[in-house]
């Protein structure tokens, strides 16, 4: 029965995640470059602050039910959902919190924007392919 909950409650976090990458791919990091300067660094100071409350409990909460399955069950599954959940933890922390950081401080470039988008790419695929093979689990 507790196994059951866990898989519903890591496909809800899985869907909730591939549809916010999917938003932040298509949507949100585009619509950067329509920004002026000034503007975007206004702008991305209040996105910053609403995404985290709204990505954070996700991603801690995918995290979780990830590790808890994985100590429960010894699989392939388990264990290879753990590692790209890791990967889009380091990925997300190590490269775009610091080009976020760069926004913030107004130290940013065309460039910046660019590769928000272009490395986002890797996040995409990882959360699409998570929760693709979460329902094939499920």
């Amino acid at each position: 029965m507790m196994t059951m909950h866990l898989d519903q409650a890591r496909l809800l976090l899985d869907f909730g995640l591939v549809v916010l990458i999917w938003m932040v791919q298509l949507l949100i990091y585009p619509s950067f470059k329509y920004f002026s300067p000034s503007a975007l660094l206004k702008w991305h100071k209040r996105y910053t602050f609403y995404m985290a409350l709204i990505v954070m409990p996700l991603m801690l909460g995918q995290f979780v039910i990830y590790a808890i399955q994985l100590y429960l069950e010894y699989s392939i599954f388990n264990v290879f959902g753990m590692l790209v959940v890791i990967t889009l933890w380091l990925s997300t922390f190590l490269q775009f919190v610091p080009l976020h950081q760069n926004i913030s401080n107004d130290s940013f470039s065309e460039n910046t924007l660019k590769l928000l988008v272009s490395r986002n790419w890797i996040r995409v695929v990882l959360w699409s392919g998570l929760f693709v093979w979460s329902c094939i689990e499920f």
